[in-house]
């Protein structure tokens, strides 16, 4: 269940109502499709850096695939989304083509920035995604100005801002509360807590590690949410966006989740123990929760799952093969997309 953070003892927030944490068979077959999609898209990710085919960093979402699929869920196409560099599984998530983001992260002229931005640095106007970011935290004020927009238009949309543990110590983060705070902007702010910041454990970087408290002093309510359980995170999600489709300013949301990787494809990671990847990922994968759920329900039965990985793995397959297939951009490219005239 999850955890709330209010603004102060003596003013409290309003209680959000009780949501439902049940699934139908058809959501949670959706839910498992999509983090299928992640996984596999980042596993083929990961081969190809190997391989050489994908050039300067790459930083893997494996494991934390309930966080975006879960939020997601309960948004509208209209809403906007911002994140860092650990991008990838956004994209898919918010409808982007596999085939480009794979031509992106190959430097080729069919990915989403015409190969230029590479892994950290897409986005697409069309999915209202405003792109990943390389820089720490930069991404915090630029989703605060996105929900600044949206309440100056006069709109009802949202903007989800995805930020990292390691991220949460950085000054542009308070400054991006405040204003939000003060002027009631439209924005979540999604903590995606994976327990390392590089290769710098929450406890050693962090006096107090209770992340979703980190408003209070601004005034802005917060919730600890299980980040593995896709069913969790859409739930906490659905109050969320409720909050702030209702005029009642910014919410934090802290997910607990975890990565099964390094911080990038070139990090060892031996500041943690195998075992302790191995008991995370044996206890608490989001996607092999979904599937008992699937499995003990009746909702679906493995030959049915094997045909959606097959199918997965396919698309998947023909993005990694549409992207070497791509040219590179021209030398002229160099050139272009520099400069707005405005």
């Amino acid at each position: 269940m999850a955890i709330k953070a209010t603004k102060s003892k003596s003013k409290r927030a309003p209680r959000a109502a009780k949501t439902n944490l049940q699934a139908s068979g058809e959501e949670l077959l959706h839910y498992y499709r999509e983090m299928l999609m992640i996984r596999r898209f980042e596993e083929k990710a990961g081969q190809l850096y190997g391989m050489g085919l994908i050039g300067g960093f790459c930083h893997l979402y494996i494991g934390q695939e309930a966080v975006v699929v879960g939020m997601q869920s309960a948004v509208t196409s209209d809403d906007a989304v911002i994140t860092s560099y650990r991008d990838h599984g956004h994209m898919l998530a918010c409808g982007m083509d596999p085939r480009g983001v794979m031509a992106e992260l190959t430097g080729r002229s069919g990915g989403y920035s015409n190969g230029k931005g590479g892994s950290m640095h897409m986005f697409s106007k069309e999915k209202n995604f405003f792109g990943g970011h390389g820089i720490v935290a930069a991404q915090v004020p630029l989703g605060t100005g996105v929900a600044f927009a949206q309440k100056y238009n006069k709109t009802k949309n949202v903007s989800l801002t995805y930020l990292g543990d390691g991220a949460i110590n950085q000054g542009q983060v308070y400054e991006s509360l405040i204003m939000a705070a003060l002027w009631s902007l439209p924005v979540i702010y999604v903590i995606e807590n994976n327990k390392y910041a590089m290769g710098t454990s929450l406890e050693r970087a962090s006096a107090g590690t209770e992340l979703y408290k980190r408003g209070i002093a601004y005034g802005v309510p917060g919730e600890q949410v299980d980040g593995m359980d896709v069913v969790a995170v859409r739930a906490a999600a659905e109050m969320a966006v409720a909050h702030c489709r209702d005029g009642k300013g910014p919410y934090i949301l802290e997910m607990m989740t975890y990565r099964y990787r390094g911080h990038s494809m070139s990090d060892p990671a031996k500041y943690r123990a195998r075992e302790e990847v191995q008991k995370v990922r044996g206890e608490q994968d989001p996607i092999d929760h979904v599937r008992k759920l699937l499995l003990e329900g009746d909702h679906t039965d493995e030959a049915a799952l094997k045909l959606m990985d097959r199918e997965v793995k396919d698309i998947v397959s023909d993005a990694a093969e549409f992207a070497q297939n791509s040219p590179e951009p021209d030398i002229s490219e160099l050139w272009t997309d520099v400069l707005v005239d405005a």
